[in-house]
């Protein structure tokens, strides 16, 4: 797998599992998946039969637990695992870091910037952005964004890059239906070699807010506590942890 470790990068994105198309129900955001997809393999269509008319930027919005970053981090493993340099920066790996990490980064193949809204807190890294977002179209590689936020409000004060935020398709993504969310509370159990009965993910649904991000922190927090009473996932384990 190749994936980049710029030399101004606190870290390097590491492929994994956890977060792949496989495991991303996408319920209403078919569309945004599809050409999310088209995107993490732009430039591959010799290899894989994609065409060169992939979108090279893209902007995903909406509240949390829609599953921006699964897929921002589930790009980033398509492209990864096809041989393409990747770099996926969240909040943490910006803030308290200079602009000048921002440098040379137009040259990976791939690069998704997680949670803007809460990095872009001043002109200085709205300037920086600016530019990335320009050079990134020279090179001809790929900048998939996500934000709480659609790139028009007042978060952006920098009127041009309220423009180049908009240069490739915006998607909001929609919350999953019910029957959507229990399957991807399947899925995730799965991948954690967890065994989630039908009662107990009604349990779960019932009783507990049902935004995904929740519901997963719920799912992990159960995880641990059976592996560490050596129990079955049941209502009483659950009851037991969460009162």
């Amino acid at each position: 797998m190749s994936s980049l470790i710029h030399p101004q990068l606190p870290l390097g994105f590491e492929p994994g599992e956890l977060f792949s198309f496989d495991s991303f129900v996408a319920g209403g955001n078919a569309i945004a998946v599809g050409i999310a997809q088209q995107a993490a393999l732009a430039g591959l269509n010799g290899l894989t039969g994609q065409s060169d008319t992939a979108e090279k930027q893209l902007y995903f919005w909406g509240d949390n637990g829609l599953g921006k970053s699964h897929l921002l981090q589930a790009c980033c493993n398509l492209a990864a695992k096809n041989q393409r340099t990747v770099c996926y920066l969240t909040q943490t790996e910006i803030l308290n870091q200079s602009v000048d990490m921002f440098e040379g980064l137009e040259q990976v193949e791939l690069i998704c910037l997680d949670d803007i809204d809460t990095w872009l807190i001043d002109d200085v890294w709205e300037t920086a952005l600016f530019n990335l977002i320009n050079n990134v179209r020279e090179n001809n590689n790929c900048l998939l964004m996500a934000s709480a936020h659609p790139p028009e409000e007042a978060f952006v004060k920098l009127p041009d890059l309220r423009s180049r935020l908009s240069w490739g398709p915006v998607f909001h993504l929609q919350e999953l239906a019910d029957k959507e969310k229990y399957l991807a509370l399947h899925y995730r159990a799965k991948q954690n070699g967890l065994e989630l009965p039908e009662n107990v993910a009604d349990y779960l649904m019932q009783r507990y807010p049902r935004d995904m991000f929740g519901l997963f922190e719920r799912l992990a927090v159960l995880d641990k506590a059976s592996m560490a009473m050596q129990r079955k996932l049941t209502i009483p384990l659950i009851k037991s942890v969460f009162g």
